[in-house]
C-alpha cells in the first residue's frame, strides 16, 4: 500500500513537466521603447540618449533590460519561453544586450531581427531556441504607402519554423501596425493597406498547402473589431483565420487610454491550428501573465493599468504600457 501511495505521489510531481513538454508557448510583447543610449543620426532617436528628453543613461537603459527579462521569465511561470515575438526594439544591439546582459544568457536564444526602415528606428524581432525550433526561412515585408510615400514604417517578419519534436511546420508573422497618432480616421489607411499586403503574403503560404499553420502577432494599433483587422481576414485566401479573444481570466485589455482598456496586441491564427492534427492551439483565446507587478492602480481613472516604463517626458520606471499576450499550441 505505502510503495502505490509512492508511486502516485511520483506520477502527481512529474504530470505537469509531462504537459509542459507536450506544448510550446508563444508570447508577444510590445516592450515599450528598448532603446540603447547611442544616437543614431539617421534615426529621430535623439530623446533615448543622455541629454534627450528622457535623460537615458545606462542606468535606466539596463533596468529596462532587467525589467523586460523579469517580465519574459514570468509569462511562464519562471521557465524560459520557446518562441518569443517582441516591437518596440531599436537595433540588434539592444537585442544582443537582452539575451546576452541578462540572466537570459543561460537559455540559448537566437535572434531574427533585421533593421527596418521606421523613421524613429523602431523594430520588430523574434527569440527562439534552437533546441525545439529549426529556423527553414525568415523574410522581412516592407510596408510602402503608395498614398503616403514619405511616411516609413516597421516591416513584417516572416519566419517559417519546423518544431523539433513533431517536424511540424509553424509560419509565424510579428507585426507593428501604423499609429493612430494624428487621429484614427487620418491613419486608418495606413493600416488597412499593412492588412491587404500581409493577406497578400499569407495567400502565397497557402499555394503549396490546403491547411497551413499559420500564427500572425503583433501590436496592430487595431482591436479585433476594427477595419484592418477585418480586412485581413476577409482578404486572406477561403477566411482561413480566426483572431482569437483574450480569456475571462485576463485583463480587459493590453493597453488603456485614459479610462478605456484596449485590445490591439493580438494573435490570429489558420485554421490549420485549430484541427487538432499535428500542432493545435490549447485554448481558442489568449492570455495575459498574472504578474502582480505588470500593473498598478490607477488612481485617476480607478481600476488597473499597466505600470509602464515611461509616460510622456516622465520616467515611471515600470514594466511597459502594453501587457504581453501568449498562447499554447500542442505538438
Amino acid at each position: 500500500m505505502l510503495r502505490i501511495i509512492f508511486l502516485f505521489i511520483i506520477a502527481l510531481q512529474l504530470y505537469p513537466a509531462s504537459a509542459q513538454d507536450n506544448t510550446l508557448r508563444f508570447m508577444f510583447y510590445n516592450v515599450e521603447n528598448l532603446f540603447d543610449t547611442i544616437n543614431n543620426p539617421e534615426k529621430r532617436d535623439d530623446a533615448f540618449t543622455p541629454k534627450g528628453d528622457y535623460r537615458w543613461d545606462t542606468y535606466k537603459y539596463q533596468t529596462k533590460l532587467r525589467r523586460i527579462y523579469k517580465t519574459l521569465m514570468a509569462v511562464k511561470e519562471w521557465e524560459e519561453l520557446p518562441l518569443i515575438g517582441l516591437c518596440e526594439i531599436e537595433n540588434r544591439r539592444v537585442l544582443n544586450h537582452l539575451i546576452y546582459k541578462t540572466p537570459l544568457f543561460q537559455f540559448g536564444y537566437k535572434i531574427i531581427h533585421k533593421d527596418s526602415p521606421d523613421e524613429r528606428g523602431i523594430d520588430v524581432a523574434l527569440l527562439y531556441q534552437e533546441e525545439h525550433i529549426n529556423v527553414i526561412s525568415q523574410r522581412f515585408i516592407e510596408i510602402r504607402f503608395p498614398f503616403d510615400t514619405t511616411d516609413k514604417t516597421r516591416d513584417i517578419l516572416y519566419a517559417q519554423m519546423q518544431i523539433s519534436v513533431t517536424s511540424d511546420t509553424l509560419h509565424v508573422f510579428i507585426n507593428h501596425w501604423s499609429s493612430r497618432y494624428g487621429g484614427y480616421m487620418q491613419t486608418q489607411p495606413k493600416r488597412n493597406h499593412a492588412a491587404k499586403v500581409l493577406a497578400h503574403t499569407i495567400d502565397t503560404v497557402f499555394d503549396g498547402n490546403s491547411e497551413p499553420n499559420i500564427l500572425i502577432a503583433g501590436d496592430f494599433n487595431d482591436a479585433r473589431e476594427d477595419e484592418s483587422i477585418k480586412l485581413l481576414i476577409k482578404k486572406v485566401r477561403n477566411t482561413t483565420l480566426k483572431s482569437l479573444p483574450l480569456s475571462e481570466s485576463s485583463h480587459a485589455g493590453t493597453l488603456k487610454y485614459q479610462s478605456q482598456w484596449q485590445h490591439f496586441d493580438q494573435i490570429i491564427i489558420s485554421k490549420g491550428l485549430l484541427n487538432e492534427k499535428g500542432l493545435s492551439v490549447l485554448q481558442e483565446e489568449l492570455h495575459t501573465p498574472k504578474a502582480s507587478f505588470l500593473i498598478q492602480k490607477d488612481d485617476r481613472y480607478q481600476g488597473w493599468k499597466p505600470y509602464r516604463y515611461l509616460q510622456g517626458p516622465k520616467y515611471i520606471g515600470g514594466y511597459s504600457d502594453h501587457l504581453p499576450i501568449f498562447i499554447d499550441i500542442r505538438k
